[in-house]
């Protein structure tokens, strides 16, 4: 990719309504990231909003990617060579990831490894034999940074050594925003032999709608998840959860039933996770790949393949008006399956896809994971990024 198309990229991901699956709808439709950008407008006024769409300029795109450079990070753009491949099955994977230190790390067979952050002194222990077994066993060990389970799992992969001891972390906010904050030596040391990535911009500080978004990745770039110590309700479980959608085999840790901080790995054992006590449980239930295939059309020269019926023009302006009207009409709040409205509202299928695209850069429609819409209710806002 040259630098002028992945400035493209970057700008188009960063545009304000412009989540990862309307991402690669637009890219679908125009085949290149300049025309998809060029299309934004009309498409937002289309969709009800009544200005443009904020898009970043090409000199401020620059300016981050010269920055990114300066920390010796790099870009990875989704559907195009370098681009981790089990990430890139995910029908909302990350447009744009920024990576510290070794890039190839994220291509290596990885486990994630993610627990509460007030892990007992017990949790971490196992946190940190586990890691340096599957790191000796030549896996990448993933997990989030974050105080308690994930730092031991972290620190667990670097004792394994230089030679073995690949780990990677996944941070919620920018990548020159270490946090929590006394783990940025932490960070340091696993860009130095594994990989640090970020889907928010640089100068990002984390907020609690972006951790959601983390676990995804986390879960995405493993073929098993190993939770430790996770209450109920916790984050651990959303990353574990993420990872059943995605067909990734789940492990849990078994703790003390008196002990709340189990309560959620416990759950999960009895839900049918494997029950994981040493390396050895993972690795001899730990797949080559995925229990599906890929979640997305992939193909052709950028890495997008024309959904079928998919037509440019799209449908005559009179039939879309009809079917943003009942797209409307049927939505609400409660997540509604994309497969269900192409049903359910009697359009075609391209027709339906070029209304929620619509709606969703006005900030109307929120696409969530499992193909799934959802209505914002209140005023129009745009979704996050």
């Amino acid at each position: 990719m040259t630098g002028d198309a992945e400035l493209d990229h970057l700008r188009l991901a960063r545009s304000e309504g412009v989540g990862p699956v309307a991402y690669r709808r637009l890219l679908r439709r125009y085949r290149s990231a300049a025309a998809a950008l060029a299309a934004l407008p009309e498409l937002a006024r289309a969709g009800g909003r009544s200005g443009a769409p904020q898009t970043p300029s090409r000199d401020a795109a620059e300016r981050e990617r010269d920055q990114l450079a300066s920390l010796g990070g790099r870009f990875l753009v989704v559907d195009t060579p370098g681009y981790p491949e089990l990430l890139g099955l995910l029908e909302d994977a990350p447009p744009v990831l920024a990576v510290l230190g070794d890039a190839q790390v994220l291509h290596t067979r990885a486990v994630a490894l993610v627990g509460g952050r007030n892990g007992s002194a017990n949790g971490r222990r196992i946190a940190e034999e586990l890691a340096d077994a599957l790191a000796r066993a030549g896996l990448a060990v993933v997990s989030g940074l974050a105080r308690g389970i994930d730092a031991a799992a972290h620190a667990g992969a670097l004792a394994a050594g230089p030679e073995a001891g690949r780990t990677i972390a996944v941070v919620a906010g920018g990548l020159d925003v270490p946090y929590p904050p006394e783990h940025a030596d932490l960070q340091r040391r696993i860009a130095e032999c594994g990989a640090v990535v970020a889907e928010m911009p640089l100068g990002t500080q984390p907020q609690a709608r972006h951790f959601p978004r983390r676990n995804r990745i986390i879960a995405g770039l493993a073929l098993g998840v190993v939770v430790i110590e996770a209450a109920p309700r916790s984050g651990s479980l959303i990353t574990a959860r993420l990872a059943q959608e995605y067909g990734r085999e789940v492990f849990a840790v078994p703790g003390s039933p008196l002990d709340p901080r189990s309560r959620g790995s416990n759950d999960l054992i009895r839900q049918g996770a494997h029950l994981a006590e040493t390396a050895a449980d993972v690795l001899d239930n730990l797949p080559d790949h995925p229990a599906r295939g890929p979640l997305t059309p992939r193909g052709g020269s950028a890495g997008f393949s024309e959904p079928e019926g998919w037509s440019d023009p799209p449908e005559p302006a009179a039939a879309l008006g009809n079917a943003r009207e009942l797209v409307i009409e049927m939505l609400g709040p409660s997540p509604t399956s994309v497969d269900d409205l192409v049903r359910r509202c009697q359009f075609s299928a391209p027709a339906i896809l070029t209304v929620l695209l619509e709606l969703e850069l006005a900030g109307r429609v929120e696409t969530l994971p499992g193909n799934r819409v959802a209505l914002i209710a209140g005023p129009s806002r745009p979704t996050a990024n």
